[in-house]
């Protein structure tokens, strides 16, 4: 499992310093014993964004933002490109256009986003 620190301005100052978990199948972050997390499969350069969750305990906090937030910046980072098939990831997009960079302008709803 690999661990990566992001800088992450807009997040909750709660989240900021928690490191995001790399399983090979999906970003977490762990926050008070519970997790906040992305199921994903990586295809080359993209990364398909399958489904976001949250435990119960942590719904609400901003948890799965941050989960999110950090997951665009490793696929930035890694010079990959997101393929945002979760709803919860495509409503945070617009919500932060600025990530849209990050989507694949290839990914099918590209404009939607």
């Amino acid at each position: 499992m690999a661990l990566f620190l992001f800088n992450n301005k807009t997040m909750k100052p709660a989240f900021q310093h928690i490191p995001l978990q790399d399983t090979g199948e999906r970003f977490e972050i762990e926050w008070n014993g519970n997790y906040a997390f992305i199921d994903y499969r990586q295809m080359g350069s993209q990364i398909a964004l399958n489904h976001t969750e949250a435990d119960l305990l942590i719904a609400g906090t901003g948890a799965a933002e941050a989960v999110v937030e950090k997951t665009l910046h490793y696929i930035e980072d890694h010079h990959k490109k997101a393929l945002p098939f979760c709803p919860y990831i495509q409503s945070f997009i617009r919500k932060n256009p600025e990530w849209k960079r990050v989507v694949d302008e290839r990914f099918h709803g590209y404009d939607q986003i």
